[in-house]
């Protein structure tokens, strides 16, 4: 039995690092930037674990400013240098 729980145990030990090895796939503090252009904006997506949580446009003329969540949970967005103008986001067509 003492054999038994001796293998036991060595086999748990030796498992570890490869257990640990395996959490390489976790989620990255660091974020998604997805950059694309918008006409003759550039437009930069920041997402974290799928979740777009701030948007950076660049005009051609002017400076860029950031549209971030207003709240964690709704998909209504603010400007960061105006955060009373809302952006608002009506469903027009749907099929």
């Amino acid at each position: 039995m003492r054999a038994l729980n001796r293998l036991l145990l060595v086999g748990w030990m030796a498992a570890c690092p490869l257990m640990a090895a395996a959490d390489d796939d976790a989620p990255s503090a660091e974020p998604d930037v997805t950059i694309r252009k918008d006409g003759d904006n550039f437009v930069q997506e920041y997402k974290a674990n799928g979740f777009v949580y701030a948007v950076k446009i660049t005009p051609k003329h002017g400076k860029p400013y950031y549209l971030v969540r207003a709240d964690g949970t709704s998909g209504q967005f603010i400007r960061s240098d105006q955060p009373d103008m809302l952006i608002p986001q009506w469903v027009l067509f749907s099929w």
